[in-house]
């Protein structure tokens, strides 16, 4: 199995380098250029699609981060990345019935559907590690997501992380400053607690006290009530709304403006609120209710951070925008950021993190996708002298899942193109930024 997986993620950058070749040759023999690029991108962003829905685990959890940063990718009049990105959120290949019934039966036990008035056998959606399905508890007459556990999700996300170890080390991709060993671990750790179901039932739960399912705590959020969980079966309440990347492509700039400063106030606000970071920040897990409040579906990746955000990243930001190279260097060196004895030129990391920094500038900023094409354009390109200050730094790798949350709610602020207050929610929810 491990084999063929790999495999089968080999085949996305084969495939698309036998389209470059093929590309070639058809613009050789006259062929319209702008039609043989429309066909080779069509072709690969379909390859990727299903590749990628249909192997599920860690290699559409990959995915389905990338969809965070969809704005990122290359334009194309079709949209056809964006569509496919938006799709593997939760509109993937669902496993055959006879194989969900089995994990039913297991975890709720041979009358399972007792339990239940009414079960949809069609699942609503199919995501990285299982698919939902709607129902009816009949103790209450609650409507209810039944979320269902893929049969051998638990050895195909190891192998994802295996292959992944390989790959880093192989192609480099990691910058030296993070030492891969303890990278490979925490990303093993973070992606078999999600396998879970209780552990996420848990997390649900705690988020539940401040923003409750019948009425929305401080008015801006819904976590729908847990009904029952075990290990491989979660039963919620069923929460209605429209999903976050259908508000980017078709919502009103109120509506988005408004849907991007809950979704900012969720993610900076859970550790001082409830001890919890919600790490995966992807859209699929987000909708913009009815009555404007913001519905959270997915609680399996979650970091405890009992003291609120680590101050690293706030002091950081802080020094860049107020303090000077000493001020900069000074909190590096304090926050165990830089390696004792590394040079770094202030004034390149100060572009660097201009993406992050930037906003931090501003009462409101506005995330359009031209500007986040053009601060990554920037910073990320390897021939760039502005990217080699990133390899000076030194990511423990306990803190990148919350850089991981930074870098989502910056690209999925930039897909609603939303404005947004952040100098306000800084001061509230990030320690070490006093600006």
């Amino acid at each position: 199995m491990a084999l063929l997986r790999t495999l089968r993620l080999m085949s996305l950058p084969l495939g698309a380098a036998a389209l470059g070749a093929e590309g070639l040759v058809r613009r050789g023999l006259g062929q319209d250029r702008g039609e043989v690029s429309r066909r080779q991108r069509q072709r690969t962003v379909a390859r990727t699609r299903r590749v990628l829905g249909e192997l599920k685990g860690g290699a559409l959890k990959a995915g389905q981060l990338l969809s965070t940063v969809e704005a990122l990718f290359p334009a194309d009049p079709e949209q056809s990345w964006r569509q496919a990105l938006t799709s593997l959120q939760e509109s993937n290949p669902g496993i055959p019935w006879s194989d969900a019934e089995a994990v039913l039966r297991r975890e709720l036990g041979a009358r399972w559907r007792d339990l239940f008035e009414e079960f949809d056998e069609q699942p609503a959606a199919a995501a990285s590690i299982g698919q939902v399905h709607r129902a009816v508890w009949r103790e209450s007459g609650l409507d209810v997501a039944v979320k269902v556990q893929y049969p051998g999700v638990r050895e195909a996300i190891l192998s994802d992380v295996r292959a992944f170890s390989v790959a880093s080390r192989a192609a480099a991709l990691v910058a030296r400053g993070v030492a891969m060993p303890p990278l490979v671990t925490e990303l093993r750790t973070r992606l078999l607690e999600e396998l879970d179901y209780r552990r996420e039932a848990a997390n649900q739960r705690r988020f539940a006290v401040v923003y409750p399912h019948d009425h929305g705590g401080e008015g801006e959020a819904v976590v729908p009530r847990v009904v029952r969980a075990t290990s491989r079966v979660l039963v919620q309440g069923w929460l209605d709304g429209v999903p976050l990347a259908r508000v980017a492509t078709g919502g009103t700039q109120a509506q988005r403006d408004r849907l991007g400063e809950l979704y900012q106030r969720f993610l900076l606000s859970g550790p001082a609120r409830c001890g919890l970071l919600h790490t995966d920040p992807h859209p699929g897990n987000f909708r913009l209710l009815d009555d404007g409040r913001l519905g959270v579906l997915d609680f399996g990746s979650c970091l405890e951070l009992p003291g609120g955000l680590p101050r690293t990243f706030g002091r950081l930001i802080t020094a860049l925008l107020a303090g000077g190279d000493d001020d900069v260097l000074r909190a590096l060196r304090e926050e165990g950021l830089v390696r004792p004895g590394a040079r770094l030129e202030v004034a390149k990391l100060r572009d660097y993190l201009a993406p992050f920094s930037e906003p931090a500038r501003h009462e409101r900023f506005h995330y359009t996708r031209d500007w986040l094409k053009g601060q990554f354009a920037r910073v990320n390109d390897p021939r760039n002298p502005e990217f080699a200050v990133a390899l000076q730094l030194t990511i423990p790798p306990d803190q990148l899942f919350t850089h991981r949350v930074w870098l989502g709610i910056v690209g999925v602020l930039a897909q609603l193109d939303a404005e947004v207050p952040v100098r306000p929610e800084l001061r509230r929810w990030l320690p070490g930024f006093e600006l």
